[in-house]
């Protein structure tokens, strides 16, 4: 390794965080960066790390080393805007995992702090690295699907009663007096809503021109479960997106662009795109590759690469946020309406029909209020 070797430093270390740590740990073994340092108040289990890689309780600790030229941020999203200012002032680039703030404030503050340094700030949209997304792009561009008329997104999903319980932030909007902003649409299926802005080309503040939303929880928490946002765009279009984490069973969650002569869709977990054409030919379906966020922010640290998701173009996902956290509390879905189920998947609450109502809610525009969805009345 050579000086100018990339020195990375990883803030929370445990769940998600751990998959940073084994893709920092690969780039060290290519010779393309260097784990030096990461910081979490539980330790790393002896000998998981080593020995050159030095622990921190917290990031401030970390960061006050000046050894590190990037930070991974991958701690509660309410304390994203402080640590990644702190790291933006120690003189580092950042890969932030999603939502990248809170709140919209903290979201301009931030934005405005990294340009200040002249600094570089990845979001951790990781469906945004796929090569599929530009792919997509270029086939509505070319014609394939006719005039664009709506873009959808949606995700059915299960979490179990040890994801709730997993932190004291889990399924909070707030916590002493603190925003956390926890819930379907801004956090497990964040990627839907991101991914399909994208493919709209739609990813700045200033091209979402409103949000109507429609939050529900069948779980006993203050945040949405089973949501419907509808995306005004500049552009005159729609997007909407209709996620649950209290479906029967986890299904792939996928965007789509529909069109006047077709419809292609991104199974963006998949990295799967599938082209229908109103012309009854047989669907055409391919698959991508995905390149990681770190990697891609070394690279534009080198010159080679522009970044994949620049802090910047998530601010049409960070309106989305500000609505949810602007709107009125999540409306419990009466227990009629769900029942709670013992499977592989642990105990979790199924919302009956929310399936369905997801499928009508995209293929209308309608939010589950304007299609008197059975399960909220």
């Amino acid at each position: 390794m050579t000086v100018e070797t990339p020195r990375l430093g990883i803030v929370g270390i445990h769940g998600h965080g751990a998959s940073h740590v084994r893709r920092a740990l690969a780039l060290e073994e290519r010779g393309v960066a260097r784990l030096v340092a990461v910081a979490d108040p539980t330790p790393p289990a002896p000998g998981a790390l080593p020995a050159h890689v030095v622990h921190d309780d917290d990031a401030e600790g970390m960061l006050a080393r000046g050894i590190v030229d990037v930070a991974i941020i991958s701690t509660p999203i309410h304390t994203h805007a402080a640590i990644a200012a702190a790291a933006l002032d120690a003189g580092c680039d950042v890969l932030l995992e999603k939502p990248p703030t809170a709140t919209f404030d903290e979201f301009h503050a931030l934005a405005a702090h990294a340009a200040a340094r002249g600094a570089r700030v990845q979001v951790g949209f990781q469906s945004l690295g796929s090569e599929a997304v530009p792919y997509v792009r270029g086939l509505v561009a070319d014609g394939a699907i006719g005039e664009v008329l709506r873009y959808g997104a949606t995700g059915a999903w299960v979490r179990d009663d040890r994801y709730y319980a997993r932190a004291a932030w889990a399924g909070r909007r707030r916590m002493g007096g603190v925003v956390v902003a926890d819930g379907a649409l801004t956090n497990p299926l964040a990627h839907a809503s991101a991914t399909a802005l994208a493919l709209a080309g739609m990813q700045r503040a200033d091209d979402v021109d409103g949000i109507a939303l429609d939050l529900f929880h069948a779980n006993d928490i203050e945040a949405d479960d089973t949501s419907v946002a509808r995306f005004a765009l500049r552009d005159g279009r729609t997007l909407t997106t209709a996620v649950t984490l209290c479906a029967a069973q986890r299904e792939e969650p996928w965007v789509e662009v529909v069109g006047a002569q077709g419809t292609v869709r991104l199974y963006y977990t998949l990295d799967v795109v599938q082209l229908v054409r109103g012309d009854g030919r047989p669907p055409v379906t391919r698959a991508f590759g995905r390149e990681p966020l770190l990697e891609n922010l070394l690279d534009a640290r080198a010159g080679r690469a522009p970044l994949a998701v620049p802090l910047a173009e998530t601010g049409a996902f960070m309106r989305l946020v500000d609505a949810v956290m602007a709107a009125p509390e999540p409306r419990a879905i009466p227990a009629e309406h769900w029942i709670e189920a013992v499977d592989d998947a642990g105990r979790h609450r199924v919302v009956r029909g929310v399936e369905a109502a997801l499928h009508d809610a995209l293929r209308t525009q309608r939010t589950f209020t304007e299609l008197g969805a059975p399960f909220i009345c």
